[in-house]
């Protein structure tokens, strides 16, 4: 009991560690653009890295965590497919439509849209801590993107695929939810997710140019497995690891500190600028944060057992 209630503490914690290297994948594909990669060609790399990692890890170590049923397989393939795939082909589709910033914003209606789906599906109420927070990362993530004050345009076509993908980003954590209250572990969520992925990427991606850059030199192959672990294989598992003691929509509030960080690490590395407006809108994510960690919490539906 006293484990689950450490575990409970940290969840939060975990979340935000998720976001904040998902929020360094910006340091990477800065790199990989410079190797001739495009989007679909780094979201293969990314996925087949991981899958690879995931599957030497759990033969090793937990080789029980490779079988799944095959009654739940629906479940990896909403992780991996309508999620991952998805969202990644509309969000790479919303910028060729709009613009980056327009992109990021509608991406984060993600957490909006977490919020509601787990109202219906999971019966979590949405509280008015829940409400407040939600006003504050849309406001603060368009502010932090840059929509303020830049005259950004936003086309029909746009608008539907850029919320597109803030659904396929919001169903990672929907399907998650329902593998681990099937007793699977964030090990097992994450090898299969990425398989699935895997597979799900190869159409759109010229394989061919990934191994070229992968394959270059020991560098290559090195920041590779790097970009794999560092955005894909640890923030996934330490946030489907944080589903497990923490509501969804409260989860993926704590995860848009993701725009906030990629924000600090431009400053701080490559010397982007940051005007008052985007400022502004890192406080208000940090607020929303704030707000979800000091809000009462309440038990996550039908938790998992330790």
């Amino acid at each position: 009991m006293e484990k689950n209630n450490i575990k409970k503490k940290a969840a939060p914690f975990l979340i935000l560690l998720a976001g904040c290297l998902w929020g360094s994948m910006g340091i990477f594909v800065r790199t990989l653009n410079t190797w001739g990669l495009a989007s679909f060609e780094i979201v293969a790399l990314r996925s087949f890295v991981t899958m690879c990692c995931m599957f030497l890890i759990l033969l090793i170590f937990k080789r029980e965590l490779l079988r799944i049923r095959l009654r739940d397989i629906w479940c990896f393939l909403g992780t991996g497919l309508c999620s991952i795939v998805f969202f990644n082909y509309c969000y790479f589709r919303t910028i060729m439509e709009t613009s980056m910033p327009v992109a990021a914003v509608l991406l984060y209606t993600a957490p909006v849209m977490v919020v509601l789906m787990s109202a219906v599906l999971f019966h979590e109420r949405i509280t008015p801590a829940k409400l407040a927070a939600l006003v504050f990362v849309v406001a603060g993530c368009a502010l932090v993107a840059g929509l303020v004050g830049n005259g950004h345009t936003l086309t029909p076509t746009g608008l539907l695929v850029g919320l597109g993908a803030g659904f396929g980003y919001a169903l990672y954590s929907i399907f998650s939810r329902y593998a681990l209250e099937r007793g699977y572990q964030p090990l097992t969520i994450l090898f299969y997710t990425f398989t699935f992925a895997s597979v799900g990427v190869l159409p759109f991606a010229d394989m061919g140019a990934v191994w070229q850059a992968v394959s270059a030199d020991a560098v290559h192959a090195g920041i590779s497995l790097v970009f794999g672990l560092l955005s894909t294989v640890i923030p996934y598992f330490v946030y489907t690891m944080g589903l497990s003691y923490v509501e969804n929509g409260t989860a993926s509030i704590l995860a848009s500190v993701e725009p906030v960080m990629a924000s600090i690490l431009g400053i701080v590395l490559f010397k982007d600028r940051v005007d008052a407006w985007q400022a502004a809108g890192m406080l208000l994510v940090f607020a929303s944060i704030i707000i979800c960690n000091l809000a009462p919490k309440e038990r996550v539906c039908r938790e998992r057992r330790a």
